[in-house]
């Protein structure tokens, strides 16, 4: 099943009682292997997961720490990027050149790096002691 198939699908699992807004997730790892998450809502907002953050937490779960590309879905206008939060998420699992596809439900897309994304992003790089 194509990342795309694959973010199609859970995207229907989605939990958004308040939202209404599905969001599917795709990551492929560099070991071959496709891990899905899609945005679970709580009424806490803050307490809510973006579908790339389960995603993430799939492949974790699953033994695989690195992302070789990933892909979005959602029923919106144009493509929708991954929230900030997300960006450093992916980050930590993703070099700079890692695609990142971003879809509507009715076939638009647009496909940028990591380091598009996320530009100078915060990495353990900068925790390195003196």
């Amino acid at each position: 099943m194509s990342l795309l198939e694959t973010a199609r699908a859970v995207r229907e699992n989605a939990h958004v009682p308040y939202s209404r807004f599905k969001v599917g997730a795709a990551i492929r790892t560099t070991s071959g292997k496709v891990y899905a998450g899609c945005n679970v809502e709580n009424v806490a907002y803050p307490q809510s997961t973006c579908a790339e953050a389960g995603a993430i937490a799939a492949m974790v779960a699953g033994g695989d720490t690195q992302i070789a590309e990933v892909f979005v879905i959602a029923d919106s206008p144009a493509p929708v990027p991954p929230c900030g939060g997300c960006r450093q998420k992916l980050s930590e699992f993703a070099g700079g050149d890692v695609a990142v596809t971003m879809a509507t439900t009715d076939g638009k897309t647009l496909t940028m790096t990591m380091d598009q994304l996320l530009p100078g992003a915060f990495n353990a790089s900068h925790m390195a002691k003196a």
